[in-house]
């Protein structure tokens, strides 16, 4: 499978929400993709699961510019405002909601069952917002990958909850080598941390002062 982004754009009421950005992905892959912040991470986001359509340019899957199709195949996890729990959300509710939304089974004894079998008790009773952040990125991202057909994960600037870079950077890693594509939207600035090329939000170029 091949994602390929070329020269998407979207604009908003009061100017551009994500300027021309090129990318392209395949399966078990990883990709960084960085910018400041206000860039236009959770729009190209969106565009890149057919969630959005973009102002210019398109999003292909296969050569396939479907947004029904890059919907089934094409996971945004944890987007601010739009996927991301809500912060007075328990743990285990969050647990729950996500795997309903994957079509797994959410009652109260499957949710307890799979806190346990990860080892996560201890976070079971507490805000989603207090959980640490490589536990809350790798939960919503190891559901996200459970839903049917879905073959590529966005995760959606994991820095923004603070913690190591090389820790959401490492996940991205090993869903590659289960086959998955992965795109991690961050800001230059972890992009720099974690010394990654990078695509560049708004051009197709990488970030300044990461080696290539």
């Amino acid at each position: 499978m091949e994602i390929q982004a070329e020269g998407v754009s979207v604009d908003g009421p009061r100017g551009p929400l994500l300027r021309p950005t090129s990318l392209r992905l395949r399966d078990g892959e990883r990709l960084l993709v960085a910018g400041e912040p206000g860039a236009g991470h959770t729009a190209l986001a969106l565009c890149l699961a057919g969630q959005l359509r973009p102002g210019t340019g398109e999003v292909r899957l296969d050569g396939s510019a479907d947004p029904a199709e890059l919907r089934r195949r094409i996971a945004v996890v944890d987007a601010p405002q739009v996927s991301e729990p809500d912060d007075g959300l328990s743990f285990a509710t969050v647990v729950g909601e996500e795997l309903a939304f994957a079509g797994l089974p959410a009652d109260r004894r499957a949710v307890a069952a799979w806190i346990a079998g990860r080892g996560l008790q201890e976070y079971a009773r507490e805000h989603i917002e207090h959980v640490p952040a490589d536990v809350r990125t790798a939960v919503l991202t190891d559901i996200a990958a459970a839903r049917p057909g879905v073959r590529a994960l966005i995760l959606d600037t994991p820095d923004r909850h603070a913690g190591d870079p090389g820790g959401w950077w490492r996940l991205a890693g090993s869903l590659a080598e289960r086959g998955f594509a992965v795109a991690v939207l961050c800001t230059l600035s972890s992009a720099r941390v974690l010394g990654e090329p990078a695509v560049l939000l708004g051009e197709p170029a990488a970030v300044p002062g990461v080696p290539q």
